[in-house]
C-alpha cells in the first residue's frame, strides 16, 4: 500500500559524486523506507552509503533523495549543474515549493 507523495531532488551516485539530478513526485511506502519513482524502488541505505542514501532495489544504484529546497540548492556539493523538473510537478515546484510562479515555464532548475 503507498502512502503519501511529496516533489523531491533524486541524484544519481553511482558514477560520480554529482550525477543526474532531477525533481519528480517520490511514492512513499507506509514505513517510509521504501521510495517509488518513475517505476524504480528505493530502498533506504540506513547510514551505509557514501554521499548516498537510497539504492534502486533492482540496480544497486545509489542515489541521493532529498526533499526541494526553497532556495533550490538542492546538490549536495552546490555545483551549478542544470536539474531537469518532471513535466507532472513542474508548475507546483516552482509555484509552491519555490515561491516563483513566474517560472513556472522552466524546465529547468
Amino acid at each position: 500500500m503507498l502512502h503519501a507523495t511529496r516533489i523531491m531532488y533524486i541524484e544519481e551516485k553511482s558514477e560520480s559524486l554529482s550525477g543526474p539530478a532531477r525533481i519528480g513526485r517520490v511514492r512513499f511506502s507506509k514505513t517510509g523506507s521504501t521510495l517509488y519513482y518513475a517505476g524504480r524502488t528505493f530502498r533506504k541505505l540506513k547510514g551505509r552509503g557514501w554521499k548516498a542514501n537510497y539504492e534502486d532495489v533492482e540496480t544497486g544504484e545509489r542515489f541521493w533523495i532529498s526533499g526541494c529546497r526553497r532556495d533550490g540548492a538542492d546538490r549536495l556539493y552546490g555545483e551549478a549543474k542544470p536539474i531537469e523538473i518532471d513535466e507532472d510537478v513542474r508548475e507546483e515546484y516552482w509555484r509552491d515549493v519555490r515561491g516563483l510562479p513566474e517560472r513556472v515555464d522552466q524546465k529547468r532548475a
